[in-house]
């Protein structure tokens, strides 16, 4: 009998989010949660490296990538890597419009692992489980620091209740400038964001192909990329 193991994958699945948390009149319109799908090798991982370092070269103190800080040089130049190897990555996109989130929800430790999970298990269903080892997801920092433990607990809770019971996953929360993928995230992320926000879609129109979901969560008439 072959060994189908040998031909299993970890799958890992790098998050990143757009937005605030503040649901008052002077908060972003829009929250947005945008998640990589890949697995190893990271094509992307190489590029960007040599590309930091370039920029070292040219006489610029960078540590790593950050779309909305990003100058617009920068800004272009990952994009244009991004695009090269967009074949290499899934792009999926959750769109929430704050307003049409009631009360009960509004509090951070419920809305970010609700819809962290409403995310993740639209991605877990798009994969063939049959050739995955485990997912691993990674996301960016817990956005309020002060309730990190309660949204962590939350998030482990809310995963166990809308994931598959025999998925086999771990969850870590990393600073962006730890990994490449949660840089790609903030890249793909921030585009998606500017769509909705600004209605700018200049940027999301270059990453188009690897976008394979956005989903407006309190609209029907969601949209779907294939």
């Amino acid at each position: 009998m072959t060994d189908q193991t040998q031909d299993k994958n970890c799958v890992y699945i790098f998050l990143d989010e757009g937005g605030n948390l503040d649901f008052s009149q002077k908060g972003t319109k829009f929250y947005t949660m945008s998640t990589i799908t890949t697995v190893r090798p990271f094509h992307l991982h190489v590029p960007l490296d040599d590309y930091i370092y370039d920029l070292i070269e040219w006489g610029k103190d960078i540590e790593y990538f950050h779309c909305a800080d990003d100058n617009k040089h920068v800004r272009e130049k990952v994009f244009s890597i991004i695009i090269e190897q967009q074949d290499s990555l899934r792009v999926d996109s959750i769109v929430i419009e704050k307003r049409k989130t009631g009360p009960a929800l509004q509090e951070a430790k419920k809305f970010y692992p609700k819809m962290l999970g409403y995310l993740l298990r639209y991605v877990v269903e798009q994969l063939d489980r049959n050739f995955v080892a485990e997912i691993i997801v990674i996301t960016d920092s817990i956005p309020v620091a002060r309730k990190k433990q309660a949204i962590e607990k939350a998030i482990k809770q809310t995963l166990a209740e809308m994931l598959p019971v025999d998925c086999k996953y771990r969850i870590f929360h990393h600073a962006s400038r730890s990994h490449f993928g949660l840089q790609i995230a903030d890249y793909c992320n921030w585009a998606i964001f500017r769509r909705w926000e600004s209605e700018d879609d200049f940027y999301k129109q270059k990453i188009s192909e690897c976008i394979k979901s956005e989903f407006n969560i309190f609209r029907s008439g969601s949209t779907y990329y294939y």
